[in-house]
């Protein structure tokens, strides 16, 4: 019986052609088996990026044959932002993946002197999580909610929704570039202090949540909708935000949803995001955008937030863990 020998290194222009067939192997199960929304990156785009030096590639070669590979990226935000797992088969997997890991965290070791290590565990990838937890992840349990465009029960609660009136000095406006400031101001003060800040440490700082506002309105995430993307003002200063946007294809997104601490308990959410979703059905129901459903994501134990988005229409579809890894502490 042949010895197997594993070999785990940088993905770099010596193993482009024989790294094909692993990688499009991936490609063939993103959205089956990793829950991906869109279909990932050709495979020479793929390389591209790993070129230009926004991914990076660990390959794990078996006797010479690349069979699993871990992708992250240090470039998108201020954490270390692990992308994906993908081994061939299943044989060894447990033991591809450890290597991968391990090779990762060695590489990251100085990264990781101020960064957290973010990775959502997408589809097949859960299966890792007990393996993961050794190395000093935790996690937080995340849903995936949808409100699938065309289906009369979702369309019928949103239509009928009891909705709070307005009180005096309030109002509901979509989104303008002037309110910039305040979004940053609002989401930072609402999301400081959530598990959201642990895996994307840029909700901590004000500086961090404008590079998260600026990327989501400079259409950096998907192309922003600001027409469908609410605001609440309170005598004439904003003090709520619901964005949308395109994840690509047909699918609109909710990425934030935050109030100002002193207008909460009122049932604004809701208002404001029953205006949003209103609003890109419309564009669908107009034929001026064409959508197949809008999907929102929380903490699998908000039960406040997952009722909210219920109310509206919005149904569970799948959950995973995503896991984190805080900044490694100097001895």
């Amino acid at each position: 019986m042949t010895e197997t020998n594993y070999d785990v290194e940088l993905l770099d222009g010596s193993s482009f052609k024989i790294f094909k067939g692993v990688y499009n192997d991936f490609r063939s199960k993103a959205v089956s088996e990793y829950k991906f929304e869109l279909e990932p990156l050709e495979y020479e785009e793929f390389i591209d990026a790993v070129e230009k030096g926004f991914l990076k590639c660990i390959v794990l070669k078996e006797n010479l044959i690349p069979t699993a590979f871990l992708v992250y990226t240090t470039s998108i935000s201020e954490s270390i932002e692990l992308n994906l797992i993908h081994c061939l088969g299943n044989e060894d997997e447990v033991m591809k993946q450890k290597l991968l890991i391990e090779k990762f965290l060695d590489l990251t070791e100085a990264e990781r002197q101020s960064k957290v290590v973010s990775y959502p565990m997408l589809g097949h990838q859960s299966v890792y999580t007990a393996d993961v937890a050794r190395y000093g992840f935790k996690f937080v349990g995340l849903a995936v909610l949808r409100f699938v465009m065309g289906n009369p029960s979702s369309e019928r609660i949103l239509e009928n929704m009891k909705l709070p009136e307005l009180k005096e000095g309030y109002k509901i406006v979509c989104y303008d570039d002037s309110y910039r400031e305040n979004a940053i101001k609002v989401i930072h003060e609402s999301f400081k202090d959530t598990s959201d800040a642990i895996y994307d440490s840029r909700y901590k700082s004000v500086d961090g949540t404008r590079d998260i506002i600026n990327k989501i309105t400079e259409s950096i995430y998907g192309e922003f909708l600001p027409d469908s993307s609410s605001v609440l003002l309170y005598n004439d200063v904003p003090c709520g935000f619901v964005f949308a946007n395109i994840t690509g294809g047909k699918i609109a997104n909710i990425p934030l949803v935050a109030i100002e601490k002193n207008h909460r308990g009122n049932g604004f959410s809701e208002l404001l995001l029953n205006r949003t979703i209103k609003s890109i059905v419309d564009l669908t129901n107009l034929g001026k955008k064409e959508f197949s459903e809008v999907n929102v994501t929380t903490e699998t134990n908000n039960y406040k937030a997952l009722k909210m988005y219920r109310r509206i229409g919005f149904r569970e579809d799948y959950c995973y863990p995503q896991a984190y890894l805080l900044q490694k502490r100097k001895k």
